[in-house]
């Protein structure tokens, strides 16, 4: 039998992982980064993990092996509405019943679903992701080689820290329960 072992803050709180991905040369794809910079900045609790991941899928797929009771994933998240739309979502997660996948990970681009089956076939478990997306207006780069999110997006940005911030703290509250 395995032992489940638990990181847990000083207070006994389980950890949470909020972890920001995208691309900074692609506009809108810079949008899980641009939050997790904003989300650092602010007091979190203890048990918190802030990381801005970027391109790094094989960072982000080690640290998705430790056990994190929850994983906040932030990223542009493409579902046909308005730009800046913010959305929150509970993706399925590759189970240890599921057949393996080839993962196509690449060490220079993020793909959080390839990310996920690497996870699952080094024998990890994440027990629970949500996703903080937002709707990107584009996710190429500027023709005047200008860097930064579009309007709508950067106005999401603060939409989405807030609603960070309330899911960590309604995790939190599951758990103290």
């Amino acid at each position: 039998m395995t032992a489940k072992v638990h990181i847990m803050s000083s207070e006994g709180h389980p950890a949470i992982l909020v972890a920001g991905v995208g691309n900074i040369f692609l506009g809108d794809d810079a949008f899980g980064v641009e939050v997790v910079q904003s989300l650092a900045q602010r007091a979190l609790p203890s048990d918190v993990r802030v990381i801005d991941f970027g391109i790094r899928s094989y960072d982000l797929a080690y640290a998705l092996m430790e056990p994190w009771q929850l994983v906040i994933l932030v990223d542009t998240l493409t579902r046909g509405g308005e730009p800046g739309t913010v959305y929150i979502m509970e993706p399925h997660l590759p189970q240890n019943d599921d057949p393996p996948a080839q993962p196509a990970v690449d060490a220079h681009s993020m793909s959080p679903v390839a990310v996920l089956q690497l996870v699952h076939q080094l024998g990890g478990n994440v027990s629970r992701m949500l996703v903080v997306g937002c709707e990107p207006a584009t996710a190429e780069a500027n023709e005047s080689g200008q860097f930064g999110l579009s309007d709508p997006v950067r106005a999401a940005v603060d939409e989405a820290v807030f609603a960070i911030e309330e899911l960590i703290a309604l995790n939190r509250k599951d758990s103290a329960a």
